[in-house]
């Protein structure tokens, strides 16, 4: 992703703000995952969530349950949010492809819909670097929308963006390129909370390192 295109991310989800999460905070199927990822959890476990928006539902239902979360997310005002909802969990402003990620260093890593606006080759090279981040063993969630799609220009929430994104057959060779074991996968569709709104596909998969 170029300088400009990270600029325009931060600056659509500062303009989006908390109406991100009155829009998509009502889905079961992130609670699912979320419910599953507790189960395969140990106590007091170390959780990065990347791309943290408000908090909620992730960082603040992984905190309620005894873990510790790291959000980092490009977008300030989304930060701002997190840090006052969500006072339990750490939160970064930064671009996560610049962050320095030590092996082996996490218990889980959660990646709900924040891949949308990087290019393939990032997507990959990330998800990499965050399955390296993960301890033997561990755990990460990767969703997103599930369409055979690069570069689009499109209108997310008010906001123009440009998204990128693999078809549900090319994201799961993304995780296992990354080293990763998929041991469970979850597919739905779901309306966002907002005037206007359409239907669209999410994809879960449940990996492990």
């Amino acid at each position: 992703m170029t300088e400009d295109h990270r600029h325009a991310a931060a600056e659509a989800f500062d303009a989006i703000g908390a109406d991100y999460e009155t829009a998509f905070a009502g889905s079961a199927a992130h609670h699912a995952s979320l419910n599953r990822l507790l189960e395969r959890l140990a106590p007091h476990s170390r959780i990065l969530d990347v791309g943290s928006g408000t908090g909620r539902p992730t960082a603040h239902t992984l905190v309620a349950a005894g873990h510790e979360v790291l959000g980092v997310d490009v977008s300030p005002v989304m930060v701002d949010l997190a840090s006052r909802r969500v006072p339990g969990a750490s939160f970064r402003r930064a671009d996560i492809r610049e962050v320095p990620l030590e092996k082996a260093s996490f218990d889980a890593v959660c990646v709900y819909f924040s891949l949308l606006q990087m290019s393939r080759d990032e997507q990959r090279a990330l998800v990499r670097r965050l399955a390296e981040a993960l301890r033997p063993g561990g755990h990460l969630v990767l969703a997103t929308v599930p369409l055979d799609v690069e570069g689009v220009s499109a209108v997310f929430m008010g906001q123009e963006v440009r998204v990128t994104s693999f078809g549900p057959e090319e994201l799961r060779a993304l995780a296992t390129g990354a080293g990763l074991t998929v041991v469970h996968e979850t597919e739905s569709v779901f309306t966002p909370d907002r005037p206007g709104a359409v239907p669209e596909p999410h994809l879960f998969l449940d990996c492990r390192r």
